[in-house]
């Protein structure tokens, strides 16, 4: 074994996953110890990178390092090893309460401007512009994803299916409702670049030119692509489908990713806004430009913004709102009780966790009665859209999936480097003006040219090719290894995978394809062929770009397992390192909700697990550390007894939760570590430990029940105190002694 000490980097997150790590952590830190590896925290919280992004305000005692950048170049590196939680992909309202309580806190972070008026301000906003929406994974993915269901979590899930899955209506009038013109999918051109250079993003218009972006430095062999979805259109679309829900009596739903897609989505969505709430915003406009109402923000940005008004223009704006839903279709709710819409905020409903739940519960979403209504779900762009509803026609067709006999869809998805519309944030421009935005090289060649008109959205995508080919290779050992055929998600008649296919069949001749069956379809028939698979207990790798990647992986795991939390997510990093995810976050909010109401936490710690799993396996295959393949070995083994012996968190208080299942955790690790022949030291330390885990099981578990049914004080929502959060986290004096002495 290496005497050189491992480390292991454990981000520090927010919400549910970073309340956990309380807990977790010092399990994992005492049963890897004496095989030389050690852990070591990096803050990639929302708060944390607020933090970071203005020393200059900050006493010492507040200032931190930045350790996304930290990670950013760490992760460039062969001896990276890093469990990334799931973080915040932060809204602008998320952003804004973080501000409140961090000042609130005395950190003395500066407000977040919505309107920008001068240097300054515009300063200042991009410096937030760093922290919003997708700012950490774009940063740590220097590898393309290998995610997939672990065998242990699989075979679970078909001994022990989930209840959640409703049957459908054969007379379903649930569908998906996209644009058939104006969209990004229609107007996007592609190159590939035939030699590196230099360029910038030009707009042009009425015999003058504005650089909007400038110093963009492109790859040879790199595939470019520019997209403008059209104002017009979009407002169109929406008119024509809000007056079509009504007609049919479906409820309204929007699905968007504006989260991540942090500049151009929450202008998708603003749109929206601004048709359906059309007659109040006229009839109120100049007071509410007088409080700087911002349809991009949502709803929730007029509720907050009205209260500086008097209070009987409050009532006012607020009647004529409540008498717009009586005009209108119904609109699905988040949140029937508190009369939460699905255009409340931009960050409640996000495509990738909502629309499964459609899937899940029969093709409908809840009203504001509380009750299941079918819906007619806005995604505005084509390119994905036309997936999500093959899947619906395919359950109003055969009718619910079956997790007990269905097969599974894993995933190696194409994000490295910032890959795709991930990427596109800093290139993405909304202007009030007609004429074209060109991106020209170096030489002053154009490369790809949009026209636009005012209020247009253009964006810019770029795909480096060593990803590409990284990603083809990884596809192809895939299927090799599962023996699974795999499926290229790519659209021929769109102008990016019209490129990317050409280096698939390029990059394909690297490779001994004799024991292969793969596939190159368009994502409505990808998606097709998959379910038919599916339904035959089959499975299927797909192989997608980044956006597919984070819409599949969530979608397949939900109808399959309950959940995408429960996903085994590896990045294998391009230069050697390895990136280990840990699922979704989706819901955390909730049960952070939930854990300061009631002190019970039924965030599923699984992705965790399985993570360090993986990440102890690296060590093993990469350091020369026997010791960690027995701790990975005997770790599966205990991930497979907490599922057989049903010790995951339950959704109930006064039942087991997070803390109880890490402490089942390490009385099965353990006993497995225990009871193994690999590695007598390790036997020999973990026998008494387990023997001691197991006579105070009892005792254990009862301190761990007690806790519950009370409110607690963690000090803080986006920046909680250690020590309370600790303390919480940790309320069984037997188990901490037992683990604090390994």
């Amino acid at each position: 074994m290496s005497d050189q000490k491992q480390t292991i980097i454990y981000t520090k997150v927010d919400e549910a996953p970073a309340l956990a790590t309380h807990s977790l952590l010092p399990i994992l830190k005492a049963f890897t110890k004496s095989s030389n590896i050690d852990f070591e925290i990096r803050d990639i919280s929302l708060s944390g990178r607020i933090i970071a992004s203005f020393p200059e305000n900050l006493t010492e005692e507040q200032k931190q390092n930045d350790d996304l950048a930290y990670l950013g170049e760490l992760v460039k590196k062969p001896e990276s090893n890093v469990i990334k939680l799931p973080n915040i992909s932060a809204s602008v309202s998320q952003l804004k309460a973080a501000i409140k309580e961090l000042q609130q806190k005395r950190y003395k972070i500066p407000d977040f401007v919505d309107e920008p008026a001068n240097d300054k301000e515009k300063a200042l906003r991009a410096r937030f512009a760093k922290v919003l929406g997708s700012a950490v994974n774009p940063v740590l993915r220097e590898g393309n994803s290998d995610r997939r269901a672990a065998a242990a979590v699989k075979q679970h899930a078909q001994k022990n299916p989930h209840q959640m899955i409703k049957d459908w209506n054969a007379n379903s009038k649930t569908h998906i409702a996209h644009m058939s013109e104006g969209d990004f999918y229609e107007s996007e051109k592609s190159v590939t670049l035939e030699k590196a250079t230099n360029a910038k993003l030009v707009f042009k218009g009425n015999g003058n030119e504005e650089v909007l972006k400038d110093g963009l430095s492109l790859l040879a062999s790199e595939v470019i692509d520019t997209a403008v979805m059209s104002s017009k259109a979009l407002e169109a679309y929406y008119e024509k489908e809000i007056a079509d829900a009504k007609e049919q009596g479906l409820l309204l739903s929007l699905h968007m990713k504006a989260t991540m897609m942090k500049v151009s989505d929450p202008k998708i969505f603003g749109e929206a806004i601004k048709v359906f709430y059309k007659d109040v915003l006229t009839k109120h406009a100049e007071a509410l430009e007088e409080v700087g109402f911002n349809t991009d923000n949502a709803l929730v940005d007029l509720y907050t913004k009205i209260k500086k008004l008097p209070e009987d223009k409050q009532k006012e704006i607020e009647a004529d709102i409540q008498e717009t839903y009586q005009k209108r279709p119904s609109i699905a709710m988040v949140n029937s009780d508190k009369n939460i819409t699905n255009l409340h905020a931009t960050n409640d409903i996000i495509i990738d966790a909502s629309m499964p739940v459609v899937i899940r519960d029969g093709g409908k979403m809840w009203n504001a009665a509380g009750e299941l209504q079918e819906t007619k779900a806005l995604i505005p762009d084509r390119s994905y859209a036309t997936m999500y509803q093959a899947m619906i026609e395919d359950c109003q067709v055969n009718g619910k999936y079956h997790p007990a006999t269905m097969g599974s869809v894993s995933n190696v998805g194409l994000m490295a480097r910032k890959a795709e519309e991930y990427g596109s944030h800093d290139k993405t421009f909304r202007l009030d003006k007609s004429g074209s935005i060109d991106l020209v090289d170096s030489d002053g060649n154009t490369l790809l040219s949009q026209k636009i008109e005012p209020g247009d959205i253009f964006r810019m995508c770029q795909t480096k090719d060593e990803p590409i080919r990284d990603w083809v290779k990884l596809a192809i050992n895939r299927s090799r290894l599962s023996k699974t055929p795999v499926v290229f998600w790519l659209d021929e008649k769109r102008g990016h995978d019209a490129e990317i296919i050409k280096k698939v069949h390029e990059y394909l001749k690297d490779h001994d394809l004799s024991s292969i069956e793969y596939h190159i379809k368009a994502p409505v028939d990808a998606m097709k062929f998959s379910l038919e698979r599916i339904r035959k207990g089959e499975s299927t790798i797909s192989a997608t770009g980044n956006v597919l990647r984070d819409y599949l992986t969530d979608l397949f795991p939900i109808i399959e397992l309950g959940t995408s939390a429960k996903m085994l997510s590896i990045v294998p990093l391009l230069n050697g390192g390895g990136l280990f995810e840990t699922g979704a976050g989706g819901s955390a909010p909730k049960h952070v909700e939930q854990f300061v109401k009631e002190n019970h936490l039924r965030w599923n710690s699984l992705g965790e697990f399985c993570a360090l799993t993986a990440s102890l396996e690296h060590i093993a295959e990469n350091k020369n550390n026997a010791k960690a393949r027995v701790l990975a070995d005997t770790l599966n083994q205990a991930i497979g007894q907490i599922l057989e012996q049903k010790k995951s968190p339950s959704r109930k208080v006064n039942e087991l939760d997070n803390r109880g299942s890490h402490f089942y955790l390490a009385l099965y690790w353990a006993k497995a570590l225990a009871e193994q022949s690999n590695d007598s030291d390790l036997s020999s330390e973990f026998k008494p430990i387990s023997e001691k885990l197991s006579s105070c099981e009892e005792a254990i578990a009862k301190e761990l029940i007690d806790a519950q049914g009370v409110s607690v004080d963690i000090g803080g929502y986006y920046r909680p105190e250690a020590s309370k959060s600790s303390a919480a986290m940790r309320p069984s004096k037997t188990l901490n002694n037992i683990i604090d002495q390994i």
